[in-house]
């Protein structure tokens, strides 16, 4: 019997492209695996071997963007709430369980036995965090997650209040930068990609038809006050209600570099905007959060009551929720919008 002789020249290039295609395979094969999934966050890197199973979230941000993910079974425990959930997910509200009404303690976020906390502000798990620092979560073996947009190119400074200020003005793509990350972590990209698309589709459909119909005017951003009758804190240069300003063709006129610093109504009644904004939400932390004694301010007070935006009844309320960097951006872009008819009535 004849033996056939395989020649080289023939076998390597045939067992080169065999193994050229098997190490493709395995590369795109590991590219497309989710786990591990690591990501630097406002000063930490966190590393995830697989989606986390029990979530605390501390601020409603965080509670809804896992709603909007379908991720409520995650939820073992929510704080840090403004107001009522958006009414697609109000029937979820009696099946969250709720920690505290505003931060809650150590203790608290602990006894649900987390392994993922999701915050929306640094302020509660910083370096000096109120709840705890992010160092102390993971010491306990707790991974500690704070909105980008919370801290990227934004720190407290000894000039700043407790929100602390921006160096680069705040954009929405840091929020869609936190839908990615947060749809990656629980290993739902499809879903993170459907809802950053609605958002962004969103966005676009209130910006064309405004830059074609509004004329420029100038606005003032109230969200509290310690006290009525004393300073405000209002909205500065760099956070979200001056993106929605730019977005809408309005001018903010409190220039400063800080998220929300105090201003005197005197110094308000002297920039006398054509439009105020001002909050409502459910905390009442502060004689400012009810947005019925704002309202009864603006119409009595003597200083505030000569304000242009109030003799013209061009106050337009929002929910606080929109003035903070979550979803609900968007939410706060069509309601003024729609309160100062830059959107035709539905």
């Amino acid at each position: 019997m004849r033996r056939r002789t395989i020649h080289s020249s023939v076998f390597l290039p045939v067992a080169m492209a065999w193994l050229a295609l098997v190490l493709s395979l395995l590369a795109e094969s590991a590219a497309a695996a989710p786990f591990p999934y690591q990501i630097d966050n406002c000063g930490h890197t966190l590393t995830f071997t697989a989606p986390p199973q029990r979530v605390v979230t501390i601020g409603q941000g965080a509670t809804e963007l896992l709603l909007a993910l379908g991720l409520k079974d995650r939820i073992v425990g929510t704080s840090l709430w403004f107001g009522p959930l958006p009414e697609k997910y109000a029937d979820l509200t009696p099946r969250l369980p709720r920690l505290a009404d505003n931060a809650p303690t150590l203790e608290r976020v602990l006894s649900a036995r987390p392994d993922l906390v999701m915050a929306q502000y640094v302020y509660d798990i910083g370096p000096r965090g109120a709840v705890a620092s992010a160092d102390h979560f993971l010491g306990l073996g707790v991974t500690p997650y704070v909105s980008p947009s919370d801290c990227e190119d934004k720190a407290v400074t000894a000039g700043s209040s407790a929100a602390g200020a921006r160096r680069v003005p705040f954009d929405f793509s840091q929020v869609l930068e936190e839908v990615n990350e947060v749809a990656r972590m629980f290993d739902v990209p499809e879903q993170g990609e459907a809802l950053s698309s609605s958002l962004r589709q969103r966005i676009a459909a209130v910006s064309q038809r405004v830059q074609s119909t509004r004329p420029r005017q100038s606005v003032v951003f109230w969200f509290t006050s310690a006290t009525l009758h004393g300073d405000a804190w209002v909205a500065g240069n760099n956070g979200v209600p001056a993106y929605l300003a730019r977005q809408l063709n309005l001018d903010n006129l409190i220039d400063i570099g800080e998220e929300w610093p105090t201003v005197s109504w005197k110094r308000i009644a002297q920039l006398d905007p054509d439009i105020l904004v001002i909050t409502s939400m459910e905390r009442l932390r502060y004689q400012g959060d009810d947005v019925l004694a704002k309202l009864e301010f603006l119409y009595t007070d003597p200083v505030a009551s000569r304000l242009k935006a109030v003799r013209n009844n061009n106050i337009v309320i929002v929910d606080a929720q929109s003035l903070n960097p979550t979803l609900r951006v968007v939410d706060g872009l069509e309601s003024i919008a729609f309160q100062t008819r830059a959107e035709p009535t539905p």
